[in-house]
């Protein structure tokens, strides 16, 4: 195994204190920002730098391969000689990421291409990501868009003739199970009652095998004022009660499939597609 300046793994990160070598070899955990700002200071990891940019720079290749892998195929299997029309949900762009987007990332290849007719954005409710940060970007990039409320999904779906819906992931486990910003449940309910491909988009760094299936994942709630409160002012009745997921799992029997920088794969064939492109990689 060769020498490690930074170790990382999910939930710890350690630098090697540069300091104390070439006698003592220690690696010091790093817990928050101004940990991390001191260690750099200080010189007890000056690779500290190099490793985040470098984070950060195949992060937005990652995004750039995300993004032409799924235009390439959803242009390979729709029928839509004129453009294709997507639906998105929630804010997937270069504000989420280090730069492109994931799902944002698919439509900004299919603009590039010339093969983009229209985009519809969820507002995305109860933060509103879509009206304030997807909105931004799709408006920004003056890419063909229009902004809905979350209940007109099944109406827009119907009516405007959308081709797929193209959402990211905060996690995908083992079966293809993936958990996303509340409302992508019901909107990959409605993609399949109207026949419409439903799409995921996420680097492979967001696919945790470990867990077999989404019912092993734990969602956050978030407090209630996000829903009874805008910009301080209350907005509900007094007293209702409130319920504040912040993500919902869709079931991989909803996925069309799932985008990823390795290549887009069937939920049931997304374990055995990472491991064989993350080898290759490696081999690389």
């Amino acid at each position: 195994m060769s020498l490690e300046s930074v170790r990382y793994s999910r939930g710890s990160l350690q630098v090697l204190n540069q300091l104390l070598l070439p006698h003592t070899s220690q690696y010091d955990p790093v817990s928050g920002v101004r940990e991390g700002a001191e260690a750099i200071r200080t010189m007890k990891g000056t690779n500290a730098i190099q490793w985040a940019e470098s984070l950060l720079e195949q992060d937005v290749k990652d995004n750039q391969m995300i993004g032409d892998l799924g235009a390439q195929h959803i242009l390979e299997t729709t029928q839509a000689p004129g453009g294709v029309c997507i639906m998105t949900h929630c804010n997937t762009g270069s504000l989420a990421t280090a730069g492109y987007g994931t799902a944002l990332g698919v439509i900004r290849s299919l603009h590039s291409l010339g093969r983009l007719s229209h985009v519809f954005c969820t507002e995305t409710r109860p933060y509103n990501q879509g009206s304030r940060l997807t909105a931004y970007e799709l408006v920004y990039e003056k890419m063909p868009a229009t902004l809905i409320t979350d209940s007109m999904a099944a109406v827009t779906m119907r009516e405007r003739h959308v081709n797929a819906v193209v959402v990211g992931a905060d996690r995908v486990v083992a079966n293809g199970d993936t958990a996303n910003k509340v409302g992508t449940y019901q909107l990959a309910i409605t993609a399949k009652y109207h026949g419409i491909a439903f799409y995921v988009a996420a680097p492979s760094t967001s696919c945790d095998l470990s867990l077999p299936t989404g019912a092993s994942i734990v969602i956050e709630e978030r407090p209630s004022h996000e829903l009874t409160d805008i910009n301080g002012i209350r907005v509900a009745a007094p007293g209702i009660g409130v319920w504040n997921p912040a993500f919902d799992v869709t079931p991989h029997e909803l996925i069309t499939g799932i985008i990823t920088e390795i290549g887009v794969f069937k939920p049931g064939e997304l374990k055995a597609g990472l491991s064989r492109g993350l080898e290759k990689r490696s081999i690389v």
